[in-house]
């Protein structure tokens, strides 16, 4: 590793001001936080809280991520291969068919590991897609402004990613992850300046420009020819009469929901993945606990009652609040993106508030309006936008507080 420190030492000042290779210092500075943390630190403690960096923060991330991540892996498998299984139907890609069976995959649905190697073959061609466009965009950006690459784009670029479905063309992947860095983040100055999420907001552009490949019954089982929706899209389109039982309705126990043996994104369907990356999240104090806790509260507050009110011609109203926690991407979208720590709302108090925002507006557009029955993007998207306000109004009702105290 010495070696290595000498040899980067030896020809960073080409890459600095003046130097002949200045243009692409970027790139030099990446390599080296990357393998080494940064010398510049502070002279006095006044600015000392922890140890922890920006680095360290978005690799942390990361590691909350890996239970989703296998999820991402298995269930996508797993789906897709109880498909050809009872169907009889074909994978949709002839190369992947290649590729699985040239390292022994039959589409067993009872095999661990054909599971997830098939669910590898789908999800790792738009991972790498995603990290290939996005870095290129903020590569391009930082030669352009001339400041370091952040490490939040390795967040962003794992977490568009868990909230695509398998069949996603890979296109659209590229075009959705450039659209969500370019306007969602450096439009506005970069990693700490956006005040969207950058994920949700590729996702919602992808959602609205290209409606048919990433909503649908044909688009969450990576089978050709097979139809399967999503708990909340069975829901949605059921007639009321017909929904008596919700497990039966949707064909999905609440354990499989909380498991998340279920149709679905690759990384949302499992509640218990989320909360494995909660609790670390939570523990390294990344997360904040007020925020998910205020959307669980928010959601099972409007589901209890809308759920008590019932409807004559929503079945969407029969779904409990007990389920509400596990279908879709509640469980994820609490989590990981309504916690993004520079979108989301910074005061004590404007926490609880925006996460009893969120939570409201997801029950409120899954049950009020089935056209959209997830409900969790847009309701984090409107808190985004919302966040500086609550912000505003929690500092200033603290402000004229102190004044009214020490008026005297």
């Amino acid at each position: 590793m010495k070696f290595l420190r000498k040899i980067l030492d030896g020809v960073e000042p080409a890459f600095k001001d003046g130097g002949k290779l200045s243009l692409l210092y970027p790139l030099y500075e990446a390599v080296d936080s990357f393998l080494y943390t940064t010398d510049d630190k502070t002279s006095t403690g006044s600015h000392i809280r922890d140890s922890l960096d920006l680095k360290r923060m978005m690799t942390m991330v990361i590691v909350a991520l890996l239970p989703c991540i296998f999820m991402a892996f298995y269930n996508t498998g797993r789906q897709a291969n109880l498909a050809i299984a009872s169907d009889g139907v074909n994978v949709l890609d002839t190369w992947r068919v290649g590729v699985l069976e040239t390292i022994g995959c039959e589409f067993d649905p009872g095999s661990f590991l054909d599971n997830i190697l098939h669910g590898a073959a789908y999800f790792l061609p738009v991972y790498v897609v995603c990290m290939a466009v996005g870095g290129i965009c903020e590569v391009t950006f930082s030669f352009i402004r001339k400041h370091e690459i952040n490490e939040g784009f390795l967040v962003t670029g794992m977490l568009f990613p868990l909230t695509l479905p398998p069949t996603i063309p890979l296109w659209q992947v590229g075009l959705g992850i450039a659209f969500g860095v370019v306007i969602g983040k450096e439009v506005f100055g970069g990693t700490g300046k956006n005040f969207l999420n950058p994920a949700l907001t590729a996702r919602a552009f992808l959602y609205f420009s290209h409606a048919p490949d990433i909503t649908g019954d044909r688009v969450w089982t990576a089978a050709d020819g097979f139809s399967g929706a999503t708990p909340l899209g069975v829901l949605a389109s059921a007639p009321v009469e017909t929904v008596t039982n919700i497990a039966e309705s949707i064909n999905v126990t609440w354990m499989q929901a909380f498991l998340g043996s279920t149709q679905g994104s690759m990384g949302e369907t499992s509640t218990l993945a989320c909360l494995l990356g909660a609790a670390l999240l939570i523990r390294t104090r990344i997360g904040s606990w007020q925020i998910m806790a205020g959307v669980v509260a928010g959601a099972f507050a409007l589901s209890t009652l809308l759920w008590m009110a019932g409807s004559e011609t929503n079945a969407l109203f029969q779904l409990g609040p007990h389920w509400h926690l596990v279908i879709g991407g509640f469980a994820f979208g609490t989590v990981f993106m309504a916690t993004d720590p520079v979108s989301a709302a910074m005061t004590s108090v404007g926490k609880w508030l925006y996460g009893i925002l969120i939570g409201l507006m997801t029950i409120l557009i899954r049950v009020i309006n089935p056209a959209y029955p997830e409900g969790i993007m847009l309701a984090i998207l409107f808190g985004n936008v919302m966040a500086p306000l609550i912000d505003y109004y929690v500092i200033q009702a603290n402000v004229k507080r102190r004044k009214a105290r020490y008026a005297a």
